[in-house]
């Protein structure tokens, strides 16, 4: 069975950000991820982490105005210096919370900027941030995700965000495969899976429709553990979906893949 992080963005919502880990680690996770760390403290997050004895394993570049509703800044030329002292921050904070993977939300082109200068911007600015992150150690993940959550999203398909590792051309930048995200858009999850897995460094879930705990909806998540289990995928899927109730009561499909675990174990 693959190993499981709590996305303290969406779940425990109903405790304050800083006591979630607590509650995940009660819960019985080893590890969470979380959209952004910059509110808070280096080390007020590295002493949450380290009192519940949990691993931090993505957080995102800064990504502009969020509560405005930017969703990143990379697709955006203008905006480049910007984009570039959001890397010096987030590897400040990646190396106090010893985080091994940064992930680059590409945003949203603004009126006037068309579909091939925001993809030239994007290339530029994750060529800059996959070094920089190289040079300490950190891999660089680029995610696409769907048009109908985030409508105007720069990338939305797999092959968009594939293609964009190829023009950038480094060996540390690699794809966050979201489940949700890539039902909505493309569906084909095991055979993308299975053919893209080598440039595949994460993978996040929720079902479809509704973004709930797998389960509740459409995709056959037993077997897509299988199939992570068959391809040796050693890392960790990150759990970023809205709970239907209390994050607690939802956690039935966790303890039933653990319990198929042990069965075939």
């Amino acid at each position: 069975m693959p190993k499981f992080a709590a996305n303290l963005t969406m779940l425990f919502n109903e405790v304050p950000f800083l006591d979630r880990f607590a509650a995940a680690a009660e819960a019985g996770f080893e590890a969470v991820e979380f959209l952004f760390p910059y509110p808070f403290k280096a080390a007020e997050l590295a002493e949450r982490l380290e009192a519940n004895n949990l691993k931090l394993v993505l957080h995102n570049l800064p990504a502009g105005n969020w509560e405005g509703g930017e969703r990143g800044i990379a697709c955006l030329p203008d905006r480049r210096g910007e984009f570039q002292e959001g890397v010096g921050r987030a590897i400040e904070y990646a190396k106090a919370l010893k985080v091994p993977q940064l992930n680059c939300l590409v945003g949203i082109p603004t009126a006037g900027i068309d579909r091939d200068t925001a993809h030239a911007s994007i290339v530029d600015n994750l060529r800059y941030a996959a070094a920089e992150l190289k040079r300490e150690g950190i891999r660089l993940l680029v995610e696409p995700c769907n048009s109908y959550d985030i409508p105007g999203f720069a990338l939305n398909r797999s092959a968009e965000g594939l293609d964009i590792i190829e023009k950038v051309g480094s060996d540390n930048l690699f794809l966050q495969y979201d489940i949700y995200h890539m039902q909505r858009m493309e569906g084909e999850l095991a055979a993308t899976i299975k053919k893209q897995f080598a440039k595949i460094a994460h993978i996040q879930l929720a079902d479809n429709p509704g973004r709930n705990e797998p389960g509740t909806g459409e995709i056959n998540y037993p077997f897509l553990f299988e199939l992570l289990d068959s391809l040796g995928y050693a890392g960790y899927v990150g759990c970023e979906y809205k709970p239907k109730t209390a994050t607690v009561d939802g956690l039935g499909w966790l303890r039933g893949a653990q319990q198929r675990a042990a069965e075939l174990a």
